[in-house]
């Protein structure tokens, strides 16, 4: 198997995982936040939905900087009803870029994060890959907290829940 099909088969898996989670956030709670400091419910979920087009970014980019155009609005995430479908959506075309990519080009060519014109990250593409599956269950992780903070049913995702005693 190659280092290209692991990462279609983690990404499937982590997937089916994460539109478990995101069919049980709640609509009209977009602004809830645990604590003042911490990510508000909708930017959260919206985030977790839209991680696996990071996927994308990281093969067919070179690089991305961080720091938004001038005039360019604050990002708005998808309406609850929304978010299982901007999951499959970034899913398909993550797909699409592990499937065209090769072994050989993620392990050999770096890939760039800027802020503000500024190299912050410069790693090799499957690294930043590995990362971004990481942050994509950290994210998700945060969320089904949330979910357990508004007394909601938390899915079973590595194995059951208080919630739900199914292994998925």
């Amino acid at each position: 198997m190659t280092l290209t099909e692991r990462y279609l088969a983690e990404l499937d898996r982590e997937a089916k995982r994460t539109r478990k989670v995101l069919e049980h956030v709640p609509t009209g709670r977009d602004d809830w936040k645990p604590h003042q400091k911490s990510m508000a419910f909708g930017r959260l979920a919206g985030l977790v939905a839209s991680m696996p087009s990071w996927i994308t970014l990281v093969i067919d980019q070179d690089e991305l900087d961080l720091t938004p155009p001038p005039g360019q609005g604050q990002y708005e995430p998808p309406k609850t009803e929304e978010l299982v479908a901007v999951l499959d959506g970034h899913v398909a075309k993550a797909r699409e870029s592990l499937k065209k990519t090769t072994d050989e080009y993620i392990t050999t060519t770096k890939w760039r994060l800027k802020a503000q014109g500024h190299v912050v990250m410069n790693e090799l593409r499957d690294v930043v890959l590995r990362d971004t599956i990481n942050h994509l269950a950290h994210h998700r992780g945060q969320l089904t907290v949330y979910l357990r903070l508004n007394d909601l049913t938390v899915p079973a995702v590595y194995g059951p829940s208080a919630d739900d005693q199914s292994f998925s």
